[in-house]
């Protein structure tokens, strides 16, 4: 039995993960979730999970929930749950599948405790990668990809060395708006934006996926979860998001890992590696599909992918400007405060006008982050 914390439950990650949970109760115990403020469903896991251990974002529901159930399940909020979730004492892996930088101090502490991690959230190695990869190795823990990129490129590494690697292949759908030109999407709304066609998922990360910033903090994350420099690291446009990502080797071998779009697939893998286990998934029909299409990426077409490579290539805390530029502006968009293309202009006007510090230690690349969205949430 495998204890599991689980940051960000009621999000679409944190979902899929506890249908893998529901699903193998013999293999894994939810100790410890972590929501923000949809306290309905959150009622709903306590009462399925009981888990011992439960954060909430602001201190009005912990006393909510304090009044509702038993004293026996602890209930904390803000930084110091997330931080209680993380390093509780009865799971063995931290799935760290919030929204936003938030979730940096916790999975920084979680590698101190010894837990396993399984990342989701894209924020913490984007915007601190270089310190949680030296603490996991330092600690001696493992850092298991669960988006379906980053784990299909884990996958087709299994039993490969990494000096024999050529380059990594990330595929990207190309998100909603992949068949329009910039000149249409002057004027897409909000309902248009969040219309993937082949994925569930959050509302900023469809957003970011529309926008190809998805695929740019996937890149970066690449980076530091495989070691890998950015010439060595493509993207191809793939509609059908059958062929997850690649991994090219010196000798002309390419290797690919496929699969239907579910991403409870990539979850429950991080949750049992390196075994694999059965899933109720639908399974993949290549003659079904019949053809896979592939195109380059145009980076006059998605500035945003342009912006994540060139903030990688030059790293310090410039890739934490872009993802804080990043999120305000996102939300801006999805309150109706700013048109789509205004993403990037905002993302623009925050990169070029920050003066890189490199190296950053945690303190600095938080109050970076900190600075970037209030100068950007000034615009």
């Amino acid at each position: 039995m495998k204890g599991i914390s689980l940051l960000g439950a009621t999000g679409s990650i944190g979902t899929q993960t506890l249908d893998c949970i529901r699903s193998n109760p013999d293999r894994f115990k939810l100790q410890a979730i972590a929501v923000g403020r949809n306290l309905d469903l959150t009622r709903k896991i306590i009462q399925e999970f009981q888990p011992s251990v439960v954060s909430v974002q602001c201190k009005e529901d912990q006393e909510k929930l304090r009044a509702e159930f038993s004293s026996h399940i602890k209930i904390y909020y803000g930084e110091e749950g997330l931080i209680e979730v993380a390093t509780n004492k009865e799971s063995q892996v931290l799935v760290n599948a919030i929204l936003g930088s938030v979730g940096l101090l916790p999975t920084l502490k979680a590698i101190e405790a010894g837990k396993t991690i399984a990342i989701a959230n894209k924020e913490t190695l984007v915007t601190a990668g270089h310190i949680v990869m030296a603490k996991a190795k330092e600690k001696n823990v493992a850092i298991l990809p669960v988006d379906s990129e980053h784990s299909a490129i884990f996958q087709c590494l299994n039993g490969e060395s990494e000096k024999e690697i050529e380059r990594l292949i990330i595929t990207a759908s190309g998100g909603s708006f992949r068949d329009k030109s910039r000149a249409e999407l002057e004027n897409v709304t909000v309902e248009d934006a969040l219309n993937h066609p082949n994925w569930s998922m959050g509302a900023k990360i469809t957003i970011d996926s529309a926008t190809m910033m998805n695929k740019g903090l996937e890149v970066i994350e690449a980076h530091w979860l495989f070691n890998q420099p950015y010439e060595k690291i493509d993207c191809l446009l793939h509609r059908e998001s059958t062929i997850h990502s690649m991994v090219e080797f010196k000798d002309g071998s390419i290797i690919a890992q496929l699969g239907t779009a579910d991403m409870r697939i990539p979850i429950q893998y991080a949750l049992t590696y390196p075994e694999r286990i059965p899933t109720k998934s639908e399974r993949l029909d290549l003659a079904k599909i019949g053809k896979l299409h592939f195109e380059k990426m145009d980076f006059d077409r998605f500035r945003c992918l342009q912006f994540a490579y060139e903030a990688g290539k030059i790293g310090g805390t410039l890739p934490v400007v872009l993802n804080a530029a990043n999120e305000v502006a996102v939300h801006a968009f999805l309150a109706g405060e700013i048109s789509f293309l205004q993403i990037e202009d905002w993302i623009e006007k925050a990169l070029t006008s920050h003066q890189v510090i490199a190296n950053p230690d945690l303190q600095t690349i938080l109050q970076v982050d900190k600075e970037t969205r209030e100068v950007v949430s000034r615009y």
